[in-house]
């Protein structure tokens, strides 16, 4: 599995990003996260009642994977899109791979203020990674 794929499923998603993601009503995904190498910051943030994730930061190896994949930027591209929240606090959107160009399936929850568990799949729950992803900033 490419390096930035391993990254970015787990994302993003993100990212893998209100009360959303099963944590107290009090904490919110929005701020940046960092994934586990700190090679790849994502903002979350609400936009049209979901949340979105994007690339705020990237390491020189991230950014020339993210080329080679066939994305020419990735500081600023969308990874996560249109994450929505369930009842049990797990937000289900997409991920987008900028090293392989393609959008799957993700999902994200917050374990506490600072920790985000991101699962993404390359199809239905099959060829599955999850990673935790740590808060680095929160919005003012």
């Amino acid at each position: 599995m490419p390096r930035l794929l391993s990254i970015l499923l787990a994302g993003a998603t993100v990212l893998g990003a209100s009360s959303a993601f099963a944590a107290p009503p009090t904490v919110s995904p929005e701020g940046v996260w960092r994934n586990p190498k700190n090679s790849v910051h994502i903002a979350l943030k609400p936009c049209n009642g979901q949340i979105c994730g994007y690339v705020v930061w990237a390491s020189p190896k991230a950014e020339a994977a993210a080329r080679k994949g066939g994305t020419p930027n990735l500081v600023g591209t969308q990874l996560m899109r249109g994450f929505v929240v369930d009842d049990g606090g797990v937000g289900r959107g997409k991920v987008f791979i900028p090293d392989l160009n393609a959008t799957f399936g993700g999902s994200a929850q917050l374990i506490d203020d600072h920790t985000l568990r991101a699962k993404g799949c390359l199809f239905a729950n099959v060829l599955c990674k999850t990673q935790i992803w740590t808060r680095i900033d929160t919005p003012i």
